[in-house]
């Protein structure tokens, strides 16, 4: 832990951990340069995270080149968030046995539009932090109403 901070820097079995315990993170890929941040539903496997999508922009980029995925949670219990971040490269799921054990995962899209490719995300960095929401400091401000 930085006591500076109070972020503690998290191990990437950890990482994974949490990853595990969400439902949602973003998919970062460079499609012609430059980033663009996609929503996705996901599943951590062997130290992976597999994600469903469809061909197109996404897929093609996320294929080209290096990936991010991140997901972040709060618990209200502690008081405590946490963010966790994964880099590395994208490969599709094509193999006969890996698609019948991709199709085994607890992994169904939320959108309704077809989703037949599996993307699993291989990771070459893993990293996380923990740390305490900080209360804000003075008196709360007004509630801004829309078009004032």
């Amino acid at each position: 832990m930085n006591t500076d901070t109070g972020t503690t820097v998290l191990a990437p079995d950890a990482c994974l951990a949490l990853l595990r315990s969400c439902q949602v993170g973003r998919l970062a890929v460079m499609p012609d340069g430059h980033v663009d941040v996609f929503p996705v539903n996901h599943v951590v496997d062997h130290g992976t995270v597999v994600l469903r999508t469809a061909p197109g922009r996404k897929l093609l980029a996320a294929l080209e080149g290096p990936v991010a995925f991140e997901a972040d949670g709060y618990d209200s219990a502690t008081g405590e968030a946490w963010s966790v971040v994964v880099k590395g490269r994208a490969e599709l799921v094509q193999r006969i046995d890996e698609l019948v054990a991709a199709l085994a995962l607890p992994l169904r899209p939320w959108h309704s539009g077809p989703k037949p490719c599996f993307l699993r995300i291989v990771p070459e960095q893993v990293s996380g932090r923990r740390f305490a929401v900080a209360r804000p400091a003075g008196p709360a401000l007004p509630r801004a109403t829309a078009w004032e």
